[in-house]
């Protein structure tokens, strides 16, 4: 699959999505702008103190995640795909007063398009699935680390990914499936509002195994700092999910399984 067709294909589906994520009570902008913020509390214990650090938010979607960073003393750099999500994200950024820099680029050519390196890289949830080469994708994160800088990387754990779709109890996807995953749900509206009306219902994504990404971040010369797993998702994954506060787990008395994912890896000094 050439690299025009899948980026066409997600870009229109990312594009529509814009306005109906802004206006969405899983995105909470008002609350956002009131002085919210939309970092899992798991992050910054994990990431540690940004104050005055230089931290570039990698698929950023509109920014909400950046700037939330932004708050907690980073200087950021945003950068998407979606010339929508950049618009939106500095219309948000202005109106919040937080000071951000957001660039519209595919992530591949992030390197040459922002021409500068940082401390950390952080790329969130439900990024990698929209990256059909996990190992240029770590080649791309290595350049834009200074020595001693490190990306932090929070995901959901592929394996939930494989589970039957209602109860999570059986195994219907392929862990190590290859190639482009072609999907068209013309009625699941967005995850931030299912019920949202859409057109661009296509979307083409790629599967990536825990040990695909670890091993692409040590070959680019990356040295694993921390990889943890977690019991807990951030939204209804499957029916039997239970809600405690901002976290979804299965039942007690359920055994437990892997629904997040999160990492850290360095760039040692030269």
């Amino acid at each position: 699959m050439a690299d025009a067709d899948y980026l066409r294909t997600n870009k229109a589906l990312w594009d529509e999505r814009v306005p109906i994520h802004l206006a969405s009570d899983f995105y909470d902008v008002a609350g956002f702008k009131a002085g919210g913020q939309t970092l899992r509390e798991f992050e910054p214990a994990e990431v540690g103190d940004v104050t005055g650090r230089r931290l570039v938010h990698l698929q950023c979607h509109f920014g909400l995640d950046t700037l939330s960073w932004a708050r907690r003393g980073a200087h950021v750099t945003g950068l998407d795909f979606s010339e929508k999500a950049v618009e939106a994200a500095r219309t948000v950024a202005d109106e919040t007063g937080l000071q951000a820099r957001f660039v519209v680029a595919d992530v591949y050519d992030a390197p040459m398009v922002l021409g500068e390196t940082y401390d950390i890289v952080y790329t969130g949830l439900g990024a990698l699935c929209w990256l059909p080469d996990i190992d240029r994708w770590a080649e791309t994160v290595t350049s834009l680390l200074r020595p001693g800088g490190f990306v932090y990387l929070a995901e959901f754990h592929p394996f939930a990914d494989t589970l039957d779709d209602e109860e999570g109890r059986s195994v219907t996807y392929d862990y190590f499936a290859e190639g482009p995953q072609i999907w068209d749900e013309p009625d699941a509206g967005s995850y931030a509002d299912p019920q949202a009306p859409v057109q661009h219902t296509r979307s083409i994504e790629f599967v990536h195994g825990l040990g695909e990404v670890v091993t692409a971040l040590t070959t680019a010369g990356l040295r694993l700092d921390f990889l943890h797993e977690h019991d807990h998702t951030l939204w209804q994954r499957f029916s039997v999910l239970e809600r405690h506060g901002p976290a979804y787990r299965l039942p007690e008395g359920r055994p437990r399984i892997p629904l997040m994912y999160t990492l850290r890896a360095t760039r040692p000094l030269d």
